[in-house]
């Protein structure tokens, strides 16, 4: 018997057996018993049901995210070229463009540990155990800042994280509440009741018919917008006075804590080298591009040249969104959400400073 026919055969059999009403229909096979059912049904359902005994944390699953997965999507979730970031996209979903990660727009837990637990890492699925992907999934809703870098995802605490967008799907219940509507004959002439008027022409095509009376609708309407538009335009910017904060040790404790995330990258102190990023020593308040030894990227050396400072507001800017503070910046790490992680991490930077 060939290869194929081979293989063939024995993809009808395990067929046969997973599928009883197909097998009793052909005359063939027999019911798949409990066990052998078993053997392949790994799926784990939003309610829990289905979720293996163990646990992990994000500073384990750190570790085997760099091992596994961030060749594909990168060391802080951020993804690398065509393959999908994991972590971002806070409070983009109603922009043009959205941003759809796990923290972002999945609505589930147990479809990340599920996806994760059959189908990577990529070309090795099924390979890792159940506390890896636990200590993956920490490390992801870590990186989304859904949970601290100390919280032990398990069984047990599973249900602890609240996903942002986990009200962001509804039931489709179409075929009880609208099928209905579209089963009759559909209405052809005549269905508005009442008169329609035209009241505004259309903003983008001018498809909008010409009738007696309409261009003074039009000429009002453009009025009320003027005026809306003019009621909701900010009021100038306030200068602020910034008066010189005194340091705060307990904040640059935290701050210790959340740098964790930068360590891979950036050193800091006596002995710190340059890695894929420039030591961090003396930041705060010191020129941009400005560690002897490291290559730049050319914006940074554009900002350079023309004088960018590093300010703690300048920082904060810069942490809270690298990527949107600075086209083309060599930094891959998405950025710190939460402005209290942002304050402390700049509190660490100065502790550490000169």
């Amino acid at each position: 018997m060939s290869k194929f026919l081979k293989s063939t055969a024995i993809a009808a059999s395990l067929l046969m057996i997973a599928v009883p009403a197909m097998a009793g229909k052909l005359g063939l096979g027999r019911t798949a018993l409990p066990e052998e059912i078993a053997a392949w049904d790994g799926d784990i359902s939003p309610d829990g049901t289905g979720l293996p005994v163990g646990s992990g944390d994000a500073m384990d699953g750190e570790e085997i995210f760099a091992d596994q997965c961030a060749a594909c999507h990168g060391d802080f979730a951020e993804g690398i070229d065509n393959w999908p970031k994991l972590a971002g996209g806070a409070d983009t979903l109603d922009h043009e463009d959205p941003l759809k990660t796990v923290g972002s727009y999945w609505p589930h837990l147990s479809t990340a540990y599920d996806y994760i637990k059959r189908s990577m890492p990529y070309g090795n699925a099924g390979t890792l155990s159940d506390d890896e992907v636990y200590a993956i999934v920490a490390y992801i809703l870590y990186s989304n800042d859904l949970i601290d870098d100390d919280f032990v995802l398990s069984n047990e605490t599973f249900f602890d994280v609240e996903m942002p967008n986990a009200d962001g799907f509804i039931i489709d219940d179409r075929a009880e509440t609208e099928y209905a509507q579209w089963s009759g004959e559909p209405c052809m002439e005549n269905c508005k009741e009442g008169e329609v008027k035209v009241t505004m022409r259309a903003m983008v095509l001018d498809v909008t018919p010409e009738e007696e009376g309409a261009s003074e609708a039009i000429e009002e309407a453009a009025e009320v917008m003027e005026v809306t538009a003019a009621a909701e335009e900010p009021a100038a910017e306030e200068v602020a006075v910034v008066t010189e904060a005194a340091f705060d040790p307990d904040l640059a404790k935290a701050g210790e804590k959340v740098f964790r995330k930068c360590k891979s990258c950036h050193q800091i102190g006596e002995g710190a080298k340059n890695r894929s990023g420039p030591i961090l020593t003396g930041i705060v308040d010191g020129p941009a591009g400005a560690v002897d030894g490291f290559k730049y990227s050319k914006p940074m050396k554009a900002a350079a040249e023309g004088g960018l400072i590093w300010t703690e507001d300048e920082l904060a800017a810069f942490l809270a969104k690298p990527k949107g503070y600075m086209k083309g910046t060599k930094m891959s790490f998405a950025g710190l959400k939460k402005e209290d992680d942002q304050k402390a991490v700049i509190e660490y930077l100065k502790s550490v400073g000169n």
